[in-house]
């Protein structure tokens, strides 16, 4: 005797999520953790539906708002961040695509829902003093002080990528002229101006420092090793995280910090937004924005501990 199938209405919710989670896993090849995480939002939203008498067949986008709204406010609990609040959309719009696919319905009720914008964490900065002291570290004649105090000054002086200073050929950096060559994501190349002090600290390397790391070897990257080959991106990050934690850091430090603080001292000290992008190598001006924010938070900073009314 054939099976009839049972009418999407009368489903059990669970089974609907199943089916979903089951799509997601086979067709779509989601994580483990993801399909864990959808699973938890999706039986939160139908315990919600239950509460209010209402099935995922004919919950409107009033219900899926009033869902989201609450976890927004929390109802008597603290509510939900913004990040988990639009994790919870992008599930539930993904849900109800599918029931639409399936033809379990003929409205997608979560398609015009708006997820609240994640709050994005301004990175950590450094001050002048902090980035004068932090040169300061790699005293001395060694050779590998010598190419820790170029690599940091370049790094500050032109902002650069941990990609991008490994990267780095000799031949990238003209010292006469103050320019320096970076090859970027998806290999774009641009040229950034490189500051006296980078530029003698650069010369000090190539002359004293360099040419003892690298001995007989034929190495035509900029910054190299003990063993006289290209410098990796995880010695990159051991030599900054060690004279950042000397410079009394810590945790605050990482190479991309220099790369930010670049920016921010460049837009605070009145270059134009455009020019600063086309140093960082951004496709577009909306990320090299996000600076122009962690200028203004700094003067207003400057601001509140300096003005005699500010705080009266």
């Amino acid at each position: 005797m054939a099976t009839v199938a049972r009418p999407a209405e009368s489903q059990p919710f669970e089974h609907l999520v199943l089916d979903f989670l089951a799509y997601l896993e086979f067709e779509r090849g989601l994580s483990r953790n993801t399909l864990e995480a959808y699973r938890s939002d999706l039986l939160q939203f139908g315990r919600y539906l239950a509460e209010h008498g209402v099935t995922a067949v004919s919950a409107t986008d009033g219900d899926v708002s009033g869902f989201l709204t609450g976890l927004a406010v929390g109802n008597g609990r603290p509510g939900a961040s913004p990040a988990t609040v639009h994790r919870k959309t992008a599930c539930l719009r993904s849900f109800f695509r599918h029931l639409r696919r399936e033809g379990i319905r003929d409205t997608d009720p979560a398609g015009r829902i708006t997820a609240p914008r994640r709050g994005r964490n301004l990175p950590q900065v450094l001050t002048r003093g902090e980035v004068a002291n932090l040169i300061a570290q790699p005293s001395g004649t060694e050779p590998s002080a010598l190419r820790d105090r170029a690599l940091l000054e370049l790094m500050y002086a032109c902002g650069l990528r941990a990609s991008e200073v490994v990267g780095l050929a000799v031949s990238d950096v003209d010292l006469d002229e103050g320019l320096l060559r970076a090859r970027g994501k998806g290999g774009k190349e641009r040229v950034v101006p490189v500051g006296r002090q980078a530029v003698e600290a650069a010369r000090i390397y190539l002359a004293r420092g360099r040419p003892l790391l690298v001995g007989v070897s034929a190495e035509t990257h900029l910054f190299v090793n003990f063993r006289g080959g290209a410098l990796t991106r995880q010695g990159l990050y051991k030599i900054v995280q060690r004279h950042a934690t000397t410079a009394g850091l810590g945790d605050r430090m990482s190479p991309h910090t220099l790369r930010h603080t670049f920016a921010t001292h460049l837009l605070a000290g009145g270059c134009d937004l455009r020019s600063v992008q086309e140093m960082l190598g951004h496709a577009d001006v909306a990320t090299t924005q996000l600076y122009t924010h962690l200028s203004s938070e700094r003067l207003k900073d400057v601001y509140f501990s300096a003005h005699p009314r500010a705080t009266a």
